[in-house]
């Protein structure tokens, strides 16, 4: 029997693998998002960027996931796969493929002063820093708060602790985008960089989102579904 399963447990094996992506508020992260599916996400970097490689891991984004279980959670495994696959091409996107943890331009130090609620430490910087680059004071303050570090001081946690740095992704997913996801990949866009890039301001970038994410569909076998533009 080494190496051959018997003909019975086929059917068994089936079920086990449709349970893990239906069993409650697991939603199949794990077994989609697979180590095949993340090595190929990070394959896909500059081999001369150094700056992320061997940062963003499968491993990192579960424990991370584990403090967002509602991440993909619905009743359609299709929707899970279009929600996995519009949050990764946006992290590939940002990243340029997983390979930077900093924001390139770092002249700004993005910091909002009308928000008062959290003002920025003086000489801190808030570019964009994670799989999602989050930036700006008014965000990494709500989010070192939720996520538990201390986000106005110590910006630099995002990029230099992977698993902060996919919460603080999830973090501003959950709040900003998970909820319009059934709207269509577009919305996304719109949510995560529309003033800059929706309305022409750069179809460039629009093109590589959504080709990446339907490349990610691609992957996982479903559609990508309508209004992929913002």
């Amino acid at each position: 029997m080494d190496g051959v399963k018997p003909s019975f447990l086929i059917p068994l094996l089936l079920i086990i693998a449709a349970g893990e992506l239906i069993a409650g508020q697991n939603c199949g992260c794990a077994y989609l998002v697979s180590q095949e599916f993340f090595d190929e996400l990070t394959s896909l970097a500059d081999p001369k960027c150094d700056q992320g490689n061997g940062f963003y891991t499968r491993d990192a984004f579960l424990n991370a996931w584990q403090s967002y279980p509602s991440f993909a959670e619905s009743p359609s495994i299709d929707d899970s796969k279009r929600e996995i696959s519009a949050f990764f091409a946006h992290v590939s996107h940002e990243t340029t493929r997983m390979c930077f943890k900093d924001q390139a331009d770092k002249s700004s130090p993005y910091c909002d002063p009308k928000a008062q609620e959290y003002p920025c430490t003086p000489g801190k910087m808030y570019y964009g820093r994670g799989p999602l680059q989050i930036s700006w004071n008014y965000n990494y303050g709500p989010a070192g708060q939720e996520i538990g570090f201390d986000g106005l001081n110590w910006p630099e946690a995002v990029s230099t602790d992977a698993i902060i740095s996919f919460k603080t992704a999830l973090w501003f997913w959950m709040r900003n985008v998970h909820g319009i996801i059934g709207q269509g990949f577009g919305a996304t866009i719109q949510a995560i960089d529309g003033d800059v890039e929706c309305g022409g301001g750069s179809q460039d970038a629009v093109n590589d989102r959504v080709n990446l994410y339907q490349n990610y569909c691609g992957q996982f076998n479903v559609s990508p579904g309508d209004n992929l533009y913002c």
